[in-house]
């Protein structure tokens, strides 16, 4: 799932405002449902971490253990 093709910017939301003024992301993020949290949050993190389907799978480690016979 890539959400770089999928987000938009909507250019009507932008505002500029002053390092003063007090924040009003919390009022914004209790606006959006739930779902679109997550969206956010995994975009965040696709941009941090990057998104590579190769590596989207678990990765899986075989390892041979040779017991001693007695």
């Amino acid at each position: 799932m890539k959400l770089f093709n999928s987000i938009k910017i909507d250019k009507t939301k932008i505002s500029i405002a002053r390092l003063t003024d007090p924040p009003d992301d919390r009022a914004y993020w209790l606006s959006c449902s739930p779902e679109e949290r997550l969206q956010a949050v995994e975009f965040l993190r696709q941009l941090n971490y990057g998104y590579d389907p190769s590596t989207a799978r678990l990765q899986r480690i075989f390892e041979v253990a040779q017991f001693p016979s007695s």
